[in-house]
């Protein structure tokens, strides 16, 4: 992208993947009563092969959610019984996320409105589409996952107003 005009498409790019964002957090707590991340918490969770329980670090590292959020939220869920956090066998110092059996029980209640919630947000899509915006999602999580600005240092900029 070489021209002025074509600089703004990311930023509009961007800025409706923050509003989209922004939606989904509002309708999921509207329509479904929980966060986005206990809805990712309790969908992770419920995972086949999650059954023992996942340490509290791979599960930040799955969610892309920082350790302070994803401690609060575990801590609304554990005062509802829907997760638990046990000794890990293999490291007395670590703690394993697991869901309760009311956790379960609460997740397998959802998932008649959670086929909705996708049905509904997604019905402009034919399947095409989805696969294809699935496709182009992941392409963005990774190359975002690897920008490196300098850690915070200032860029080299060619724009003269910055001068």
């Amino acid at each position: 992208m070489t021209t002025n005009e074509n600089k703004g498409i990311p930023n509009r790019l961007f800025f409706r993947l923050f509003q989209t964002g922004n939606v989904l957090q509002r309708q999921v707590q509207n329509e479904m009563g929980i966060s986005t991340v206990q809805w990712a918490v309790l969908g992770a969770l419920s995972r086949s092969g999650f059954e023992t329980g996942i340490s509290f670090n791979q599960l930040t590292e799955y969610l892309f959610v920082s350790r302070q959020s994803l401690d609060g939220v575990l801590k609304r869920m554990e005062r509802d019984n829907h997760v638990l956090r046990v000794p890990h066998p293999d490291d007395g110092r670590a703690r394993l996320v697991r869901l309760t059996e009311q956790g379960r029980d609460y997740w397998d209640s959802l998932q008649e409105r959670i086929y909705q919630f996708y049905e509904q947000g997604l019905k402009g899509f034919s399947f095409d589409d989805s696969v294809n915006f699935l496709h182009y999602l992941n392409k963005l999580q990774h190359d975002m996952a690897l920008i490196d600005l300098g850690h915070g240092q200032a860029a080299d900029s060619d724009d003269p107003a910055e001068d």
